[in-house]
């Protein structure tokens, strides 16, 4: 790519926590693995290609996951670990580019448009950082390539795993446009369906649509989807981009109906969630407690205080306090969450009074 534009690669880890579960114990490898429970309220955190090859996939249901595929493999998730490689990951990141925006533990942006390491070829870097990261780690990674950050993410998708792919710069509408609209990163489940009503159904289709019509539809999204459309994407790689977000769930074996029981285990989560916040000294504002009913159903509570919450036991009061306001249940619970965020608001100065 020796266009002066932008030179944006996206690094994907290949089904990572999959990978260093079949990296770490040999036996494991050419197998169908998943990292998860068993259980029968268990879900699926990472799926080996070996699995996804019969239809499992991250975040389905053990469940489900053991029908399509009888003999999976399921081994518990190690996160300590999985930190640990990404570490080793970034380290490598570090040596090509200043311009990190980190993902996830498996995926960031790198800005390589001022060639840190003289290599030349956005290109070339590309394939470089994922041999690194392959002699490192014994694990292998994907890229893509491109003059922007969306381009370069869905690039990254093309040839997995242990791929790369070029979007260069004057190829970006024709890229967008042949791609299902289900492929396109930001576009869910829900507003997939939305489009297809519409008759959106590929990239094409979407470049068809006016600015008017995709604000009509989509509100503030018009604008990004009619952008996108035209592999148009402005924005930067940002290395100090914040976490905007903790949070901790379960999903139980059985459906919870005690309201002692349950309050008992969302202050259990608000203990762990204000564990990483007092490890990382990221302390929020507003809690929101997520309650999932045993027919699915979902609901949401949410308050936020006037400073930071740093305190423990104050974490837990205001979790109980929010889980207390579904009863009486409309349906036993198979899953509660507890969410801290809103961190940017967040001081130390005082201890929280509650607006």
């Amino acid at each position: 790519m020796e266009s002066p534009a932008r030179k944006i690669i996206h690094i994907d880890m290949d089904a990572f926590y999959a990978s260093v579960e079949q990296r770490d114990d040999p036996s494991l490898r050419g197998k169908p693995v998943v990292v998860g429970s068993p259980a029968a309220r268990g879900v699926i955190a990472a799926a080996s290609y070996e699995a996804r090859k019969f239809g499992v996939r991250s975040a389905m249901p053990s469940s489900t996951a053991l029908r399509k595929c009888p003999q999976l493999v399921f081994v518990p998730h190690r996160m300590d670990v999985y930190r640990s490689v990404s570490r080793q990951i970034h380290e490598v990141f570090a040596d090509y580019a200043d311009a990190i925006e980190p993902l996830s533990l498996d995926e960031a942006y790198l800005d390589v448009s001022g060639d840190k390491a003289g290599v030349g070829s956005a290109t070339e870097t590309a394939r470089l950082i994922r041999a690194r990261i392959r002699q490192e780690t014994g694990l292998t990674a994907s890229a893509g390539i491109s003059y922007n950050k969306f381009l370069a993410k869905m690039a990254s998708d093309q040839n997995k795993p242990d791929g790369q792919f070029v979007v260069a710069p004057g190829q970006g509408q024709a890229f967008v446009a042949s791609l299902p609209i289900g492929r396109f990163h930001g576009v869910g489940a829900v507003t997939e369906a939305k489009m297809k009503r519409l008759g959106v159904h590929t990239g094409e289709d979407l470049a068809r649509q006016s600015l008017a019509f995709l604000q009509q539809h989509f509100g503030k999204s018009g604008p990004w989807f009619h952008g996108i459309a035209r592999g148009v994407d402005e924005r930067a790689v940002n290395p100090s981009r914040e976490r905007k977000s903790s949070g901790s769930e379960t999903t139980f074996e059985t459906d919870l109906l005690d309201q002692v029981r349950i309050e008992t285990e969302v202050a259990a989560l608000a203990e762990k969630v204000f564990s990483w916040c007092q490890k990382t000294q990221a302390f929020g504002r507003t809690v929101t407690v997520k309650i999932k009913y045993a027919d699915f159903q979902q609901a949401t509570r949410a308050r936020s205080a006037a400073s930071a919450i740093e305190d423990s036991a104050l974490l837990q009061r205001l979790s109980q306090d929010l889980v207390r306001s579904v009863f009486p249940l409309r349906a036993g619970v198979r899953l509660l969450g507890v969410t801290v965020s809103n961190f940017e608001a967040a001081t130390r100065a005082q201890a929280p009074l509650l607006v």
